[in-house]
């Protein structure tokens, strides 16, 4: 374990102690006012424990007024402070790095919990009979623009205040920055859209205000689609353009996903077999990223052995190996690794036979967020638990936040 057991430098100078990181998965595990949990917390206590480089939380929002999930963790100003310390002193002292992923989710957001969406033009979501779930956003205007963006830097700022050791912005899977890059759903005709340089502005600025609040010395990732995979959407070419000018900018860190919720090519059910048996999902990309740019490279999708992602490292395609799911069902992994004990890890896909559900990850999601809902509370993951009982605890959960929407 040559590659996986040693040390990474990021840009800035943080190290990162291995090369394993618990990417960002969805989580719901806030308290209805939204703050973090006990239960959420004390998830993170375990996957500490089992020593990987680098943890990266689910979806912090920034605005209260836009929720992705019913019980999103929002950040947006002091009111959770004393929790938030709480949260990222789970990883203090242990030189494993904590980094909250902080999120818009734009137009992707359940009209059920929320009184309006945005976006940066009034394009719905085309995702069939599942649309009805989404409103038509309403396009944001130019202060209101700027005001995402310093949020983005306030929320940044003040997670580094309570102790966390990074951040991650969300730029993938069509939330709010992704939905700035498409064409898709940016029509705009300011400076905000046309020309991939327009549409790839608020993902820049809102980076700028971050580095701005926080300063040079703490790291900043990203998270960024490969492509959209939809037809006129945001390709593979425009996203290596992206990357670059992150890379210009001094970006610390770049994570590679794809898809988006009218394409969710993250889940595996949407994806080839002969991808799959490869189990990098997005490697291909990855290698032609390496070639353009210097900054160091996350990837995650698809990892299940160990000698794959060994020789992924050995080959220099990338510097970090990200990891979801497989947390949930082996939270002690890194370790697991390390001394040999687990050489390749399996993690189910449970559906309920409901064709856009399945597809859309409106199973498999919640499933995997009441495993993260049992580590917290101290219970062992359970791979038999009923996919059906994972589709009712997702329409609980909005249907009691739908009574008290955006409070």
């Amino acid at each position: 374990m040559k590659n996986i057991a040693s040390s990474f430098t990021l840009p800035n100078g943080s190290v990162l102690k291995n090369r394993i990181a618990k990417s960002a998965m969805s989580e719901n595990f806030g308290t209805r006012h939204h703050a973090p949990s006990k239960g959420l917390i004390n998830a993170y206590r375990v996957w500490v424990k089992g020593n990987p480089g680098l943890l990266i939380t689910g979806n912090v929002m920034v605005d209260s007024l836009a929720l992705g999930e019913a019980r999103n963790v929002v950040v947006e100003d002091y009111k959770d402070f004393e929790l938030l310390k709480e949260w990222a002193k789970a990883a203090e002292g242990t030189g494993v790095h904590l980094w909250p992923q902080i999120n818009h989710p734009g137009r992707q957001a359940f009209a059920a919990i929320n009184r309006e969406t945005v976006g940066p033009s009034a394009i719905p979501l085309n995702m069939g009979s599942a649309s009805k779930m989404f409103k038509v956003p309403i396009a944001l205007k130019e202060e209101e623009i700027w005001n995402i963006i310093k949020r983005f830097g306030n929320t940044a700022r003040i997670l580094k205040e309570a102790g966390f050791t990074g951040c991650q912005i969300h730029g993938a899977h069509g939330y709010l920055v992704s939905q700035f890059l498409s064409p898709n759903s940016n029509v705009r005709t300011d400076q905000w859209g046309g020309s991939l340089s327009n549409r790839a502005r608020f993902v820049l600025e809102i980076y700028r205000e971050i580095r701005h609040q926080v300063g040079a010395d703490y790291p900043i990732g990203i998270k960024i689609n490969s492509a959209d995979f939809q037809r006129g959407g945001f390709t593979e070419e425009a996203s290596m353009e992206v990357i670059r000018l992150l890379g210009n900018e001094g970006i610390d860190l770049i994570e590679i996903s794809g898809g988006t919720y009218e394409k969710p090519a993250m889940i595996q059910g949407d994806r080839k077999k002969s991808t799959i048996a490869r189990e990098a999902y997005f490697l291909d990309y990855i290698k032609k990223a390496r070639k353009l740019i210097k900054t160091p490279l996350l990837l995650t999708g698809g990892f299940r052995s160990v000698s794959v992602m060994e020789n992924a490292l050995e080959d220099g395609h990338l510097d970090v190996i990200g990891l979801a799911r497989p947390f949930c069902l082996y939270p002690n992994l890194p370790n697991q690794i390390f001394d040999g004990s687990v050489k390749r890890f399996e993690t189910p896909i449970p559906e309920i036979g409901i064709k856009f559900l399945d597809k859309l990850g409106g199973v498999e999601l919640p499933w995997y967020e009441l495993q993260i809902q049992r580590i917290g509370k101290g219970k062992s993951p359970k791979t038999t638990l009923p996919g059906v009982l994972a589709f009712w605890f997702s329409l609980k959960s909005l249907f009691f936040k739908s009574f008290w929407k955006n409070k």
